[in-house]
């Protein structure tokens, strides 16, 4: 049973604001998970507050969606920057302590498992390729519109026809959690150990998973799911 918080805990079951669906048997009904990558199955070593200073755009500020409001000539000056970093990141990945035995226990309980990333497809390939990851379907920004647009994860139940409401998605940044709740989906906001206490997305994720390593709770409450 789902525990009713006043404020999230890390590991602890936060109020979901979807509604709990008959158990069935895995293979009758699977799961889904959607991962997002950077800073959450891979530490890229990305620092997006030295990318918007670079950029010269305001802190906290989304940088896809500011490159979008620039001048061609100023945008181009941007991407170059951003790909500048990304590629950086991508060469020196390394995978987060605990992702390659839960991604073992996926595999295991039968559970398709997909990327959605806000990176780059070459990039995203490189990544993953370099650290020997596999996903099906991989959705990048050259794919479908960016997170939190839920395009991406509407694709994604097509592809493994499932519907969102049998869909979670694991990252550690806002729009992980946006981009799930807008397809009606479910949200595991992936903490790496930060205070959840004022952490964007936290209050609106319906799990906070601090490290992989410590992933027991969340499996059972995945299997509560399905």
């Amino acid at each position: 049973m789902l525990q009713h918080n006043s404020r999230p805990e890390v590991g602890r079951f936060l109020q979901c604001t979807l509604p709990l669906f008959p158990r069935t048997t895995v293979n009758d009904h699977p799961l889904g998970l959607v991962f997002d990558m950077d800073g959450t199955l891979v530490d890229s070593g990305l620092d997006f507050q030295l990318i918007r200073r670079e950029m010269g755009i305001a802190d906290r500020q989304p940088i896809l969606e500011a490159i979008q409001q620039m001048s061609p000539g100023e945008a181009d000056r941007c991407r170059e920057i951003l790909a500048r970093h990304e590629r950086a990141g991508a060469e020196r990945a390394t995978l987060m302590p605990g992702v390659t035995d839960f991604l073992a226990e996926v595999r295991r309980r039968g559970w398709p498992a997909a990327v959605l990333t806000r990176n780059t497809r070459p990039l995203t390939l490189l990544t993953l390729d370099r650290l020997g990851l596999h996903f099906d379907p991989i959705i990048t920004r050259d794919d479908a519109p960016a997170k939190p647009d839920p395009t991406a994860i509407e694709q994604i139940c097509a592809a493994w026809r499932l519907p969102p409401e049998r869909i979670v998605v694991i990252g550690d940044f806002l729009f992980d959690v946006q981009v799930a709740h807008r397809a009606a989906a479910r949200a595991v906001l992936f903490t790496a150990g930060r205070d959840p206490q004022g952490l964007p997305g936290a209050d609106e994720a319906d799990f906070l998973l601090e490290s992989f390593q410590m992933s027991d709770e969340l499996f059972r409450w995945l299997a509560e799911l399905a």
